[in-house]
C-alpha cells in the first residue's frame, strides 16, 4: 500500500470519521503561478436553521432552544508540486452569528490552517524512502460545528496537531515506517457553569511493518504508544497523566483497480491517572474506498481507541466510531450529491465507583448534501443533518445527553 495513504488514514481516524466526497469534474482550477503552484481562493455565505442550539435534552422546556445562524467563510488553498515533493497550505476564517438575542453570546470567530508536505525518492513499490510531515491549528466553536459529533455545548476548542512519518521500502515486498505525532486540545471555557471539559497534551509514537506477497495484498503489523497529560485537573486528588499502547495486524492494499481497503485488528491497554485504573480490549482500524464508476464513489471508515474522558472528571473512555458515505456526480459534473451516516459510541468508566455510575453515550448522525455549480466561479449548496444522542444510563445522568437535533443549511459559494 502506498505510504501516504496509510499515514493519512491513521491521522484521519485519530480525529474523527469524515464525510465521503467525490471527484469534481467541472470546478475551478485555481490561479496558476508558474508551472508548479496553484492558488485557490474561496468565500461562502450561508443560513442554517438549528432546532436545538444548546443541545438540550428531551426534558427541556426551553422555548428558545432553536434559532437561525448566519455564517460567512473566506478560505484559501495553496499547492506546490515539484518532481520529488509536494506541499499544500490552506487557511480558513468563519464568522457565525445567531439571530435570537438569547444566543448572541454564542456568536464566534473561527479560524485555522493546515499544512502538509510529502517527499519520496521512488514511486509505487520501488525501493526507496518516503517522508510526510503535517501540521494544523484550529480555533472552533463546539456549540454548532457540523463536523464534530456531539460537540460540547458552549466549550470553544483550540486544537494543534503536528505529525510526521518516514517509510523505507526495501523492495517490492517489504516496507516499514516509523511515525510520531503531538496533539494539543484545549477548551477555552472549560470551567463554564454549564459543564466542565478536560483537554490534554497527547504524544504518540508508532511503527509498522508490511509484507506484500502480491500487488493485491499487503500483510501489516503495527504498534503504537501514546501518552496523555490532562488539564483542568488542578487541585484534584487524581493525576492528569495517562498512557497506553496498542498492537494490531491485518491486511491492506487493493482488491481490484477500483476497490482499496485496510483492515487491522488487535489489542490495546490503557492506564488512566498513573495506573489508578486500567482498560484492556479489542481494537480495530478499518478503511475502504470503492470507485463504483466515473461519477460514483463510496467510502467506509471505522476506528476504536481508549483515552481520558473529555466530558467527565476522573473518568477514562473508549471510543468506537464508524462512518459510511456515498457521493454521486450528475448533470455533467455540475451537481454533486452526498449522503453519509455516522455512529459514535462513548463508554465512560469512572476511576472510583462512588464518584458516579458508569454510562454509555450513543450518537447517530445522518447528513444529505447537494452542491450545484452554476458557472465556473459560482455554486450553490444545501444540506440537512439529523443527530440523535442517547445515554444508556440516562437515569444516572439526569438525561443530560439525550436529545434530538435538526440542522438545515443553504448557501452560495464563490471560488476561482
Amino acid at each position: 500500500m502506498k505510504f501516504s495513504k496509510v499515514f493519512l488514514f491513521s491521522a484521519i481516524c485519530a480525529s474523527a470519521c469524515q464525510v465521503v466526497v467525490a471527484e469534481v469534474l467541472d470546478r475551478p482550477s485555481g490561479i496558476k503561478i508558474g508551472e508548479r503552484m496553484t492558488l485557490r481562493p474561496y468565500v461562502s455565505t450561508s443560513i442554517t436553521y438549528d432546532s436545538n442550539v444548546d443541545a438540550n435534552s428531551g426534558r427541556s422546556t426551553d422555548s428558545d432552544k432553536d434559532d437561525f445562524l448566519w455564517t460567512i467563510s473566506p478560505s484559501l488553498w495553496l499547492n506546490y508540486n515539484a518532481e520529488s515533493w509536494s506541499a499544500s497550505l490552506s487557511g480558513f476564517y468563519n464568522y457565525r452569528q445567531y439571530f435570537k438575542r438569547c444566543h448572541r453570546n454564542y456568536n464566534r470567530h473561527e479560524y485555522g490552517e493546515d499544512f502538509h508536505w510529502n517527499w519520496a525518492n521512488s514511486t509505487g513499490a520501488e525501493k526507496g524512502w518516503s517522508l510526510i510531515l503535517g501540521q494544523s491549528f484550529h480555533q472552533i466553536t463546539m456549540a454548532d460545528d457540523m463536523l464534530v459529533d456531539a460537540g460540547p455545548y458552549n466549550a470553544d476548542a483550540r486544537q494543534l496537531q503536528v505529525a510526521g512519518a518516514i517509510q523505507r521500502r526495501f523492495n517490492e515486498h517489504w516496507h516499514a515506517d516509523i511515525n510520531a505525532s503531538y496533539y494539543w486540545l484545549d477548551y477555552e471555557n472549560d470551567t463554564s457553569a454549564q459543564r466542565a471539559f478536560y483537554g490534554w497534551d497527547r504524544w504518540n509514537v508508532g511503527t509498522e511493518l508490511g509484507f506484500a506477497p502480491s500487488r493485491w495484498t499487503d500483510i501489516i503489523l503495527s504498534g503504537a504508544y501514546m501518552g496523555y497529560s490532562q488539564d483542568n485537573m488542578d487541585g484534584s486528588t487524581y493525576s492528569g497523566d495517562s498512557d497506553g499502547f496498542s498492537v494490531q495486524a491485518g491486511l491492506g492494499s487493493y482488491m481490484t483497480e477500483r476497490i482499496s481497503y485496510r483492515v487491522l485488528a488487535g489489542w490495546s491497554r490503557f492506564s488512566y491517572a498513573d495506573d489508578l485504573t486500567t482498560d484492556d480490549g479489542f481494537v480495530y482500524t478499518v478503511s475502504g474506498n470503492w470507485k463504483i464508476g466515473e461519477t460514483w464513489n463510496t467510502m467506509l471508515l471505522a476506528t476504536s481507541y481508549y483515552q481520558p474522558s473529555e466530558r467527565q472528571y476522573a473518568s477514562s473512555s473508549r471510543i468506537d466510531a464508524i462512518s459510511w458515505g456515498i457521493a454521486k456526480l450528475m448533470v455533467r459534473g455540475k451537481l454533486r450529491a452526498t449522503f453519509d451516516i455516522r455512529y459514535r459510541r462513548e463508554t465512560h468508566d469512572y476511576a472510583r465507583a462512588n464518584l458516579s455510575p458508569d454510562y454509555i453515550l450513543n450518537i447517530w448522525t445522518g447528513r444529505l448534501g447537494l452542491d450545484y455549480s452554476i458557472c465556473r466561479l459560482l455554486s450553490v449548496f444545501t444540506y440537512a443533518e439529523y443527530q440523535k444522542s442517547m445515554n444508556d444510563e440516562s437515569r444516572n445522568c439526569n438525561g443530560a445527553y439525550d436529545y434530538d437535533r435538526w440542522r438545515i443549511t443553504a448557501g452560495v459559494k464563490l471560488s476561482y
